[in-house]
């Protein structure tokens, strides 16, 4: 189903539900960058998707507005995770890449959010900063990581997570998770099963 999200930005997002069941219980969904392509078809985001619908869970995955140097992005994520607020009663996060640092950024300053998984994230610049955003989440929180990452610098996320005993687990794959969606999406939606 085709959502318009709330907010100064012009922000559309799909919302996938399981078949023959009301789910009362939904994940956001950030993409990763959309200045290299990230979209809410990214293949990970689609992959978590599909898992967690087949699990009885719901999944907003959505694009960002305009290019808004990190700070629009986590706005749009904080409407995406207000409007599914208003609609389910237990709201969670997941993000990819640099879609994995808006989120940290993101449950960073929100309330009442039933679990944050953040996969191979960024530590992001000084106005999304992944690594202190750390130190802000309430939520239940684990952050997945690719042993084989050349592309995102995890280290600084993954070793503070780890010193604030934050769960955090890595996968032997690459930053783009190749020929590996489902074993991820399987990771991380049990994940949120366990919450």
């Amino acid at each position: 189903m085709a959502v318009v999200l709330p907010g100064d930005r012009d922000v559309r997002g799909t919302l996938d539900t399981p078949d023959d069941t009301d789910p009362d219980r939904i994940v956001v969904a950030c993409p990763p960058h959309p200045q290299d392509g990230g979209t809410r078809s990214d293949q990970r985001l689609t992959a978590v998707s599909d898992a967690l619908c087949e699990q009885g869970i719901a999944c907003l995955r959505f694009d960002y507005g305009d290019w808004g140097e990190g700070r629009g992005e986590q706005e749009d994520a904080k409407n995406a995770i207000r409007w599914a607020h208003e609609r389910f009663e237990a709201v969670g996060l997941f993000g990819f890449s640099f879609g994995a640092t808006m989120t940290l950024c993101a449950a960073a300053s929100l309330d009442e959010l039933w679990a944050v998984c953040a996969l191979a994230p960024d530590r992001g610049g000084d106005d999304h900063d992944a690594v202190a955003a750390l130190d802000g989440i309430d939520a239940p929180l684990r952050v997945l990581y690719a042993e084989r990452d050349t592309t995102a610098d995890w280290e600084p996320v993954v070793e503070r997570a780890r010193e604030l005993d934050i769960s955090v687990e890595g996968l032997p794959a690459d930053h783009f998770f190749l020929g590996q969606a489902e074993k991820m999406a399987d990771r991380v939606v049990a994940f949120f099963e366990e919450r």
